[in-house]
């Protein structure tokens, strides 16, 4: 973690870079308050009121930063890009985790593709029924970065029940003998060039994840922005090449505010996994430990209910990702060339 030094833009604007290249887009207004800026899109930035850079640094695969902002708390940045902050990643994080755990009969074993943050072993381990949660991340950097300075994940990273492995996804399920009740895909937007393009691809889900699935298997993995103007990006592209492969999909959708956008999750499984909601909110009270913070049943019965725009285009959605197809979109953060 090396010193951040301020060099100056032609704009006048001062960016923060780290001895190790980590290039922060860090300004200061005529009040000298510091903000970081993120580019959403050409014409979209959105900026955060900072108090501090509290940590830097770099791995092979990506830059990685711990930011303390004024309205979200601690935020969590890789290559540029928002991966959570304090005040609201309980709702992606519960929404990614818990519809899936709550649906299942009984489930045991989960694994988690990416998740390095932590703190989808962290909502993973809170139900009672589970016995061995795997959590696979390609970046040995990002985990021992995440474990040292997002206290908030501590008690996971060091739960008896939780069995860390640096890998690629791909090739820890390909190697796997063992099947599980759940597979959870917390993996960056499926983005050309980027780690985790192939895992969302008919092939990878049909080859190699779906035969990893027990009976009654679900699989969930979140599915990039979902609101009005963003939904087209990948969000109706993972849930048709869902689609392709397993018998049920469903999709559902939350606003995240430090994202400045609606996210969306897609579930999948070749069993029905339709639960009522008295049946949810009594598995909450059964089988979670603690209480949760944004998901009851009746959320999930709101986040489930698309409007018309999204629910049509889902209808109309063609494109199912390949190997062969990959392009480049507008991902949260980083703008990307269409094919």
């Amino acid at each position: 973690m090396g010193e951040a030094v301020e060099i100056m833009l032609e704009n006048g604007f001062p960016k923060i870079r780290n001895e190790t290249s980590l290039n922060l887009s860090i300004h200061s207004n005529k009040q000298d308050c510091h903000w970081y800026e993120e580019t959403i899109d050409d014409d979209l930035k959105w900026s955060f009121a900072l108090n501090s850079v509290l940590h830097q640094g770099t791995s092979e695969y990506q830059d990685i930063a711990l930011l303390d902002t004024k309205r979200f708390g601690k935020v969590l940045v890789i290559d540029g890009k928002m991966q959570s902050a304090e005040r609201d990643e309980f709702i992606y994080h519960e929404c990614l985790i818990h519809p899936a755990l709550l649906s299942h009969p009984n489930p045991k074993s989960v694994f988690i593709m990416g998740g390095g943050e932590g703190s989808t072993a962290r909502e993973i381990l809170k139900h009672k029924t589970i016995e061995k949660v795997v959590m696979c991340d390609i970046d040995q950097v990002v985990v021992d970065f995440c474990k040292k300075f997002l206290t908030v994940n501590s008690e996971a990273f060091y739960n008896k029940k939780l069995e860390l492995v640096i890998n690629d996804a791909k090739a820890e399920l390909e190697k796997r003998e063992e099947k599980f009740d759940i597979i959870v895909g917390d993996l960056a937007d499926p983005v050309e060039g980027g780690p985790c393009y192939q895992l969302y691809t008919k092939t990878f889900y049909h080859n190699i994840l779906r035969p990893k699935l027990n009976p009654n298997g679900i699989f969930v993995t979140q599915a990039g922005p979902a609101g009005i103007f963003t939904h087209k990006e990948v969000f109706t592209s993972i849930y048709n090449t869902m689609k392709q492969v397993f018998k049920y999909v469903k999709v559902y959708t939350a606003h995240i505010p430090s994202f400045a956008d609606t996210w969306g999750w897609v579930m999948a499984s070749d069993q029905q996994f339709e639960i009522e909601a008295k049946e949810m909110d009594q598995r909450i009270e059964e089988r979670v430990k603690g209480e949760l913070m944004y998901l009851n049943a009746s959320s999930f019965l709101s986040a489930s209910t698309l409007n018309k725009t999204i629910s049509l285009a889902l209808e109309r959605e063609t494109e199912v990702f390949s190997e062969e197809n990959a392009r480049y979109i507008h991902g949260h953060g980083v703008a990307y060339r269409h094919t």
